[in-house]
């Protein structure tokens, strides 16, 4: 009977250990684990991160020494923390994804295994002569990110739906932040008639050439007045319609820029050329609020409701049940880090 007990405790003593070697525990978010090696993964792969933000805040200069102060903490330490605070994100992300049934697991070790499933499925694939689209391996950080984006994204989608979803946004609410941001979002409908003096420096002029016809526009008040007396000088009219299908090219890039600060009657800083300095001076701005609107409010929709997604997981980060093991947390390394 002893014999047995003893085999007994033996048993559970392995199974015990062989648990805790398995799972590694150093944090839980609401129940959920977060193992060392998920730990370590998210440390190496925001380490370049943190190594330039570091650079640039504590003056560390070459190879980044972890166990140097940065601050009141290390190196590592200040790594560490910000590996949990994604980490807080990430898996409350997950839980998120599991509670809609778009996942099974949120564990570390699950993801690892579906990365090595799509990796086998992509090769034998490509094996196979069939068309794989994107890398033909996702490396660990690669499919996090992939997975992490597509789950954010189809998140966002199941939780603004519905009437009663919590990310819901409604037709008065994209024309409320339409109209409080107006002329950030009319761009493209809006239409803007204007002037243009294209003056050529003369090629036996002193440097202060340009200060001088500046000083000749600030007097004149319109571009018209400054034309007549600058040898060579070009004053043309045009109008710009930011809907236009040559909108994202680099010239009309530049001049809604220009016309784009400018309000009516009031003539632009002087823009230096190859050569020659040109003037704008806006004559009238039409915004057309409806065509505006309708180019805009499926893009305002969007920025809400991924606003809404960033406070709604906030929120849910905040309230939940966080652990962790300090003393394990202590026992991780520089040489952990860098393998």
């Amino acid at each position: 009977m002893c014999l047995a007990l003893a085999a007994l405790a033996v048993t559970a003593v392995t199974m015990l250990s062989h648990r805790t070697s398995e799972t590694n525990e150093i944090a839980s978010l609401d129940g959920h684990p977060v193992t060392r090696d998920e730990l370590l993964f998210h440390m190496r792969r925001l380490a370049p991160t943190v190594q330039n933000e570091l650079r640039n805040k504590y003056n560390l200069r070459g190879k980044t020494d972890w166990n140097a102060k940065a601050g009141d903490k290390t190196a590592l330490q200040r790594l560490e923390t910000r590996a949990l605070d994604e980490i807080w994100r990430d898996k409350t992300t997950l839980v998120l994804a599991k509670e809609q049934g778009l996942i099974d697991s949120v564990d570390h070790a699950d993801f690892l295994a579906e990365l090595a499933e799509e990796n086998e499925s992509r090769a034998k694939g490509i094996a196979a002569g069939r068309t794989v689209y994107g890398v033909a391996q996702f490396s660990p950080e690669e499919y996090y990110t992939h997975r992490l984006t597509e789950l954010t994204t189809n998140l966002k989608k199941r939780l603004s739906a519905d009437a009663e979803a919590p990310l819901r946004v409604t037709d008065a609410d994209v024309r409320h932040a339409f109209d409080a941001d107006r002329d950030a979002w009319s761009a493209n409908a809006t239409t803007y008639k204007y002037a243009q003096l294209v003056v050529p420096i003369p090629d036996d002029t002193s440097g202060d050439y340009a200060a001088r016809l500046q000083r000749r526009v600030a007097a004149a008040g319109r571009l018209a007045d400054v034309a007549t007396g600058e040898p060579g000088a070009k004053l043309t009219t045009g109008t710009y319609d930011g809907s236009g299908s040559t909108g994202l090219n680099a010239h009309d890039q530049d001049l809604m820029a220009v016309l784009g600060k400018l309000a009516p009657g009031r003539i632009s800083a002087p823009v230096m050329g190859a050569g020659q300095i040109t003037y704008y001076e806006l004559d009238s701005k039409k915004v057309d609020v409806d065509k505006a609107f309708a180019d805009y409010r499926r893009r305002i929709r969007q920025s809400l409701v991924e606003e809404k997604f960033d406070q709604f997981l906030q929120r849910r980060v905040d309230t939940s049940d966080i652990d962790v093991d300090t003393s394990a947390m202590d026992a991780i390394n520089a040489e952990d880090v860098q393998k």
